[in-house]
């Protein structure tokens, strides 16, 4: 039997471990049941989950449960990313704590550390998996660094390199100074900075003429190796050709003309500094200009700048070049503006736009086969909502060439090899001696680009891969859209030619209750583990899961989290009652029924068929929402309170059992513990586990309309006359008529009028109360005191007043005629139903 109270503790104690142990989340290849898939989007070594973690896992865990029920052979595949940047900053940390430099360490102990750390983490994140009750099938665990991921990489890195679609060349590249690495666009993170457009003087050569050049970046102007015009400007049409003298270096840098020069914006006249902006960069190859790079690895000024701006950060260099350009009268102006300014995603620090020789994905022919797929319905990758079809279709019409070589040392390791002036590529090294190779890693999203293929098996043809491929869903939140959806669904085409899976299931981010997102330096974060501590998986996972619609951002609240608590409690004390009152039931017998029973049986079905339509449309919160609906108000606060009148006939308890064990069922992929615990003391069950009980299925032959009306008339009666009731402050001693002739013993058993029952008008004062077809009066003669009659006349003269206002309002013929109708419709309703109040406290 349950315990007297719902305590989540107990509840969730051991439950994992023995559907672990069971075999229950694992996969069978050898099934003849229809395959299911999802792959978990794989998190980060670099820590523990958090609330974001929770909520992707949840949902992915509701579907998994319910495809099992379903009769899928379902595989959730399990595992973890190497996180090459983000992983390696953490390591290097903890060295340096320790006394230890990275490049003294050296390579091969370096990466002997950070698979410690990897260990350590990924220990910690399956426990925090198994704290979630999330169904993952371990068996098929992987790793984006394991070898598998490894051969599969340098495969692709190969055949890409073969074919054209990989090069390596020199490019204005993201450059973060910190980690000292080239960062991906989608790598970089932009926010409004407050800044400003600098006015310079660029004289022109052997003149005191100047041409009035405005940047952001003062200190970057040793690199510039001309300025730029657009050729249709007639102002500046004079100095075309002409040179003139780069402030504070004195070296002469040529006029051009170029269409990147906008004669809208600005002064109509900009630096060109090839090595160091990527517009510019375009403009010096249009040129054949020289490329100047003024800074080192770590944003300090090199030796390409006058002696006494070298190894000065970036922004002290700015200061002493404005000090230096004023002493010199080369500043002609300030001008304030906010613009965008992007920094590292991992480290913060602000973006340098570098020239760098890096490997580059050729993306124009693999976003073009993109965009020509999701035109075909049967082909293309079905998000939900939809609307996040056009986020993709963006990415992939914009696109650039994909930066994915890392400075790094943690990481698939690019399979190239240099000797001389050769190159070699290849999936081993040369056998050859003299080869070395590159010393810089992938971009941790061309491994995690592979997931849903190269985790069954590719680039081998195995079962796995031939059974499990497409997989069916993937959740994850819409952040995540340009890293990592867009890289999967390109390589799943070139590679796999198929979707790489069939539904892209979109989350928003959770964000605090006012909105804003969590951080550090707010001290807002939530630690989900401390919400299972005080309220349990179930809660945390249904509130998760069930508080938004998809792709919509949520705001944590954990007085919902509470409110979920007290639901399950609920759940808990109406199952107490019905197993308590069915333990010698043998079988379930749904014959004889009663109405009550075919009008919950009947709600239950109704239910039924929309979950289950919601469910498939992976709207997770219009189905918590119709089951709860049906528990708390049809089970719970209904059906429950008419059984207790029939509650030792053989019709009564089959129904009890019969919904409550779908109730379990249709709640189960929500709230797995909760369900398995009151599941397993069910004295009638199909399954040894609820886990691999049967979801229902919508039975039309258990809609009975008929008894559905008649049961929901007199629970509205039953309703009207309680409010009646409360109303008048009516004590036990009230008499009860009912003026119309149907079985009215339902209503008499549950408002307990067995005693207060006349067959004739009695001389007292008389309530009416109906529904629509049970008609009844009430007979009270009620004792008014002092306090009474004051509280009346108080009453009435409120009523007056609110009276004569809305009368007056009624009669303005200007408010009747410009109002909204509605608005004065209910203006109307309400001064009838005012005068009818008034007129009853008058005869009273």
């Amino acid at each position: 039997m349950l315990d007297k109270k719902y305590d989540h503790k107990s509840v969730e104690e051991g439950k994992y471990e023995k559907w672990r142990e069971a075999g229950y989340f694992n996969c069978d290849p050898e099934s003849n049941k229809k395959p299911f898939t999802i792959v978990l989007p794989p998190p980060n070594v670099t820590g523990v989950l958090h609330l974001g973690h929770a909520l992707d896992a949840a949902i992915q865990d509701i579907i998994i449960r319910y495809k099992k029920m379903q009769g899928f052979d379902t595989l959730w595949l399990p595992g973890m990313d190497h996180a090459a940047i983000a992983t390696e900053a953490k390591v290097v940390k903890r060295l340096k704590d320790k006394g230890i430099n990275k490049y003294e360490y050296g390579r091969e102990k370096f990466i002997e550390a950070c698979w410690d750390w990897t260990h350590e983490h990924a220990d910690v994140i399956r426990k925090q998996w198994a704290k979630l009750g999330v169904s993952l099938d371990y068996t098929k665990e992987r790793f984006t660094l394991d070898d598998g991921m490894s051969e599969a990489v340098r495969k692709v890195f190969v055949d890409f390199y073969n074919e054209g679609l990989i090069y390596r060349g020199e490019k204005i590249i993201n450059w973060d100074p910190v980690a000292k690495t080239a960062l991906s666009n989608e790598e970089v993170l932009y926010s409004e900075e407050k800044s400003a457009f600098y006015h310079i003087k660029y004289k022109l050569e052997n003149s005191e003429e100047y041409l009035d050049v405005a940047t952001t970046r003062p200190e970057t102007l040793f690199g510039d190796t001309a300025v730029a015009v657009n050729e249709n400007d007639k102002r500046y049409k004079k100095y075309v050709g002409k040179n003139v003298v780069l402030p504070l270096v004195n070296k002469l840098i040529p006029v051009i003309t170029d269409e990147h020069a906008d004669m809208e914006k600005g002064t109509g006249v900009v630096k060109i500094t090839p090595a160091h902006d990527p517009n510019d960069f375009e403009v010096g190859n249009r040129h054949n200009l020289e490329r100047v790079i003024i800074m080192n690895d770590d944003a300090t000024m090199n030796e390409n700048v006058p002696k006494k701006y070298q190894g000065m950060s970036r922004e002290d260099a700015r200061e002493e070049v404005l000090k230096d350009l004023k002493k010199q009268d080369l500043l002609l102006a300030i001008e304030p503006l906010v613009h965008e300014v992007g920094h590292s995603e991992r480290t913060g620090v602000m973006v340098e736009p570098m020239l760098k020789k890096q490997w580059f994905v050729k993306m124009r022919p693999l976003a073009d086969k993109v965009l020509e797929t999701q035109k075909k319905k049967d082909e293309k990758v079905n998000f939900v909502p939809s609307r996040y079809e056009k986020t993709m279709n963006h990415w992939m019409e914009i696109t650039y060439d994909w930066c994915i070589s890392r400075q790094l040392w943690w990481g698939h390791r690019i399979p190239a090899w240099y000797k001389e002036d050769k190159i070699y590529v290849g999936m081993e090294a040369p056998k050859e001696e003299g080869w070395i190779q590159d010393d810089d890693v992938l971009d941790t999203w061309f491994s995690s680009a592979l997931w849903p293929f190269a985790t069954l098996g590719w680039p081998h043809n195995t079962d796995l891969l031939e059974r499990y491929y497409p997989n069916d869903v993937l959740a994850t939140g819409y952040d995540i859209i340009p890293f990592w959806v867009n890289r999967m669904t390109f390589q799943g085409l070139k590679l796999m030619g198929k979707r790489p899976f069939e539904y892209c299931l979109i989350h928003g981010l959770i964000r605090d209750k006012e909105g804003r997102k969590f951080s550090k330096s707010l001290g807002n974060g939530i630690d989900p583990f401390d919400m299972i501590e005080l309220y349990g998986a179930d809660a945390l996972r249904y509130y998760l899961a069930t508080d938004v619609a998809p792709g919509t951002d949520m705001r944590f609240d954990e007085e919902k989290i509470k409110s979920t608590w007290n639901y399950i409690n609920k759940i808990w004390n109406a199952s107490r009652f019905v197993l308590m009152n069915i333990e010698d039931l043998k079988e379930i017998k749904l014959e004889d029924l009663k109405p009550e029973d075919k009008w919950i049986i009947s709600k239950f079905e109704t239910t039924l068929k929309e979950t289950t339509k919601f469910m498939d449309k992976f709207e997770f919160n219009n189905a918590s929402a119709k089951i709860y609906d049906f528990v708390w108000t049809n089970f719970c606060d209904s059906y429950i309170e008419m059984a207790k009148y029939s509650i030792d006939t053989l019709s009564t308890k089959s129904t009890l059992c019969y919904i409550l064990t779908n109730i379990l069922k249709m709640l189960h992929p929500f709230m797995p513990y909760v369900t398995e615990e009151i599941y397993g003391m069910l004295p009638i069950k199909e399954s040894e586990s609820i886990m691999i009980s049967e979801y229902p299925k919508y039975d039309k032959k258990n809609i009975y309309e008929i008894e559905e009306s008649v049961i929901d008339d007199q629970l509205e009666f039953i309703k009207n006359f309680r409010n009646i009731k409360a109303e008048n402050n009516m004590t036990k001693e009230l008499k009860v008529m009912f003026d119309t002739e149907d079985d009215n013993n339902l209503i008499v058993k549950m408002l307990k009028l067995e005693d207060s029952v006349v067959k004739e008008p009695l001389g007292m004062k008389a309530y009416k109360v109906f529904s629509k077809s049970v008609k009844a009066q009430i007979f009270f003669e009620k004792i008014e005191t002092e306090a009474d009659k004051e509280l009346k006349k108080a009453q009435i003269e409120m009523l007056k007043l609110s009276i004569a206002r809305r009368e007056k309002l009624l009669s303005n013929e200007n408010y009747v005629n410009k109002a909204p109708e509605a608005i004065v419709n209910k203006e109307r309703q309400d001064l009838e139903n005012e005068q009818k109040k008034l007129k009853e406290l008058m005869n009273d």
